[in-house]
């Protein structure tokens, strides 16, 4: 078989077999997605874009319009899922406010600005809202301008070429896009602030309490150990309880287990009075141990004394009267003796684990210590998170389907005529309200985080190798008729929210500068870029601004594509 013979049945199997091409796109998109240069790379979302976009040109595969809205439901509903807790909290929590604001701020520009651009290059409902979503880099706009496109009243032929022009637009206004938020957010906005950003985030991790072990590094959960020593003579613990030899160091979390004296093993209770010739088993950060234990008690090796059951367990915060307490305040708590935390996740983002961090109803807490302490603090926080549960496949069919309902019946005007809300926003409120009342209710819609990941990732990415496959017939010619206005508006669309929300975050809503270019990165929904400002910062507390942000931005942006199609093509 010659090239030729070659390069034609590579074309018929990808036309005969969509669904087999769809996975080659998958994979090259991932594969595209994973380069890096610096902070920036395209993410596998739109590499599986490119991806399809070159698949398109070479072979005219067909899309199944089924296939696609399925696949952008299941997105949908796992972001709103996965968001629903902290778009709530950011909504009833002073501390989240401001972000929020800020996100709100930015969405809102960057919509006005896209619709300007539109206006000014004249643009069809496909190339804005391509426009919109590459330039706010949230390709989710991508889904729900498809949705409205559909919905217009116009021929089959007319509203596919709009559809394919979403693509198209997508992918020139997206990288710089990207890149764009980024280069403002660590470099540009840093300028006009006149601040540093390692000096700025010091001075906001002296105000959350957080401690660095050295230079650069930022404290959080570090591996604990369980030691035994006997107490000596001359040990300043003998005749002390057990509550007041661990009060000696209560910044350093050290806890003493269980005790032997003579041939009995006791368990440490707090009013248990140590000892000469005890020996406890003592649990506390391993360089602790090492460096100020060690040296002043005679280590003893007893292994029927240290062989506790250790547990770890990931729990999700419901108690209220934890909602609102800082993490200093928490481990004070009764339960909290004997508890080690190793890290905290709002969202899909991990928290910095300082003093003055607040937790939040919906926060996911990884805890580990002995057996009994887990467990009665998985009582007082919250609910286990089992990830190898299954999915609950009645609550996610009856919400995304009681979620289209809604999308179809709830309307609102735009000039004379009614717009019904459309299928995916319905579905990604759906989403928001299952998520939500999963962080009060934790057996309630139980979707494991494996789940939910599979949901985000392959759900988007494939949707949007489908709209690349689509366009790419016609993507030069549709690159042709945009011209070079399409690139330039799509800058505009990218900073211009950018500095609108860094001047109304500094000077209105007066936040630290830190947390607003968290905000800002969250408002835009570009994790990259927060990940940037930390890196810069040399702190992860960049992320306190994110987090509120980013839920708020992802539903405004996501229905953006709606808005801005029935505005230019109504």
């Amino acid at each position: 078989m010659g090239k030729i013979e070659m390069i034609e049945w590579l074309e018929q199997f990808l036309v005969r077999y969509p669904e087999i091409t769809l996975f080659l796109v998958i994979a090259i998109g991932y594969w595209i997605g994973s380069f890096k240069i610096g902070a920036f790379s395209l993410g596998p979302v739109t590499g599986a874009l490119f991806a399809g976009l070159l698949i398109g040109w070479f072979a005219p595969v067909p899309v199944s319009s089924m296939t696609k809205s399925f696949l952008f439901l299941l997105f949908l509903f796992g972001i709103g899922y996965s968001v629903g807790p902290q778009f709530m909290q950011s909504i009833t929590r002073r501390d989240g406010l401001k972000p929020m604001l800020l996100a709100v701020v930015v969405c809102i520009s960057g919509l006005a600005v896209a619709i300007l651009v539109a206006k000014i290059l004249r643009l069809d409902p496909g190339f804005s809202a391509g426009l919109l979503s590459g330039g706010l880099t949230h390709s989710a706009a991508m889904g729900t301008a498809t949705d409205a496109i559909n919905g217009l009243a116009l021929s089959e032929v007319d509203r596919g070429r709009f559809v394919a022009h979403v693509a198209v637009a997508d992918a020139v206004c997206y990288i710089f896009g990207y890149a764009g938020v980024i280069a403002f957010c660590t470099t540009i906005a840093p300028a006009l602030l006149r601040i540093n950003l390692r000096t700025e985030a010091l001075k906001l991790e002296e105000a959350l309490g957080v401690v660095r072990s050295k230079p650069g590094l930022a404290s959080a959960w570090r591996k604990f150990e369980l030691r035994a020593y006997r107490l000596a003579k001359n040990s300043p613990l003998a005749g002390l309880t057990v509550a007041a030899a661990e009060e000696r160091v209560p910044a350093q979390r050290l806890f003493i287990h269980r005790l032997r004296r003579g041939e009995t093993i006791i368990e440490a209770e707090p009013g248990a009075t140590l000892q000469v010739g005890d020996v406890v088993a003592l649990s506390g950060r391993r360089e602790f141990i090492v460096e100020h234990v060690g040296p002043i008690a005679d280590e003893v090796e007893d292994k029927e004394l240290l062989d506790v059951p250790i547990m770890t367990a990931d729990v999700v915060l419901t108690n209220k009267k934890l909602a609102g307490m800082s993490l200093g305040d928490a481990s004070e708590q009764d339960w909290a003796r004997g508890l080690y935390l190793r890290w905290v996740r709002r969202g899909s983002q991990e928290i910095p684990i300082a003093a003055g961090v607040e937790l939040q109803r919906g926060d996911t807490l990884r805890i580990v210590g002995p057996e009994p302490v887990v467990e009665r603090a998985v009582a007082n926080i919250g609910a286990n998170v089992d990830p190898h549960s299954s999915i609950d496949f009645v609550v996610l069919g009856l919400a995304i389907f009681l979620g289209g309902i809604v999308g179809v019946l709830v309307t609102f005007p735009v000039g004379s005529a009614k717009i019904a809300l459309s299928t995916s926003v319905g579905t990604l409120l759906a989403g928001l309200v299952v998520g939500y009342l999963r962080s009060i209710y934790p057996l309630f819609g139980r979707v494991p985080q494996g789940s939910i990941d599979l949901m985000t990732s392959l759900g988007l990415a494939a949707f949007v190798g489908l709209t690349g496959i689509h366009a790419g017939p016609i993507f030069f010619s549709a690159l042709k008729e945009a011209g070079i206005g399409l690139l330039f508006g799509g800058m505009a669309v990218t900073l211009l929210p950018q500095v609108i929300g860094l001047f109304f975050g500094r000077y209105i809503l007066r936040m630290n500068p830190i947390l607003l270019l968290g905000a800002l990165a969250g408002g835009q929904t570009v994790t990259a870029a927060m990940a940037a400002i930390q890196e810069r910062s040399g702190s992860p507390v960049a992320v306190l601004g994110y987090a509120p942000a980013y839920p708020i931005a992802n539903i405004f942006l996501t229905t953006w594509g709606t808005i801005i199609v029935y505005v230019i093509g109504g």
